[in-house]
């Protein structure tokens, strides 16, 4: 009982710093989803548009992004583009932060964007043609439609691991869930695992309901997107 009372006060200390610390984890990751969805999007469609230079432009951009880790993107949006002298170059943390992780979601979303488009039956694309529709009537109302429905799963995993990878946001000195951890485990170190189980559990707070709205995503359109085929 003293170790359950014990642990239980730690968790009351930590609970205001450890919720300030997922808000901003929260807003970061969201805002970086909503911008790395919208560019993964136009380049999906893009990459799928059957213009060699222009696939491959993508690819490099795609190659130079998902070939690297995500810490050494990070560094270079924060250290690296400042030292060239360009002014809108010049990123605090915090906008460091969402431009990194909206280019390195968007990198993901455009592989999958462009699959989900190919996965489409080329059939429905010659009857569109047939009929007369433009390229880019075939896009919007044939091909992008069907797309999105068989995104929602990949989707879904991609967004939970750019949530998880706020965590390395914490070595440009934003304040996030981790960091905020770290700084209590400073305070605390003989509750180094009790601290990091803490974090864990906060991190599942926030991924869980986003992989059950997938699920049910999934379930709702997912089916239908097979019954159109």
């Amino acid at each position: 009982m003293e170790w359950i009372a014990d642990k239980w006060h730690i968790v009351v200390q930590l609970y205001p710093f450890l919720l300030k610390g997922l808000w901003l984890t929260f807003q970061i990751s969201i805002i970086a989803i909503a911008i790395g969805s919208s560019i993964g999007f136009v380049l999906g469609v893009a990459k799928t548009a059957g213009f060699r230079l222009l696939n491959g432009v993508i690819n490099l951009y795609l190659h130079l992004l998902r070939g690297s880790p995500y810490l050494v993107q990070l560094y270079i949006v924060y250290f690296v583009l400042p030292a060239t002298g360009i002014a809108w170059l010049s990123f605090d943390s915090y906008t460091a932060a969402i431009v990194s992780l909206s280019l390195y979601t968007s990198s993901y979303v455009t592989e999958i964007v462009a699959a989900a488009i190919h996965a489409v039956p080329s059939g429905q694309t010659e009857a569109a043609r047939s009929v007369g529709m433009t390229r880019l009537q075939t896009y919007r109302y044939i091909l992008v439609p069907q797309a999105l429905k068989l995104t929602i799963p990949p989707m879904a995993s991609i967004y939970v691991i750019v949530i998880k990878s706020t965590a390395v946001l914490s070595v440009i000195g934003i304040s996030e869930l981790t960091r905020q951890g770290e700084v209590a485990i400073m305070r605390m170190p003989g509750d180094i695992m009790f601290i990091y189980s803490l974090i864990a559990v906060f991190y599942f707070i926030y991924c869980y309901p986003m992989l059950r709205l997938s699920k049910w995503a999934e379930g709702r359109f997912g089916a239908s997107a097979g019954g159109d085929k």
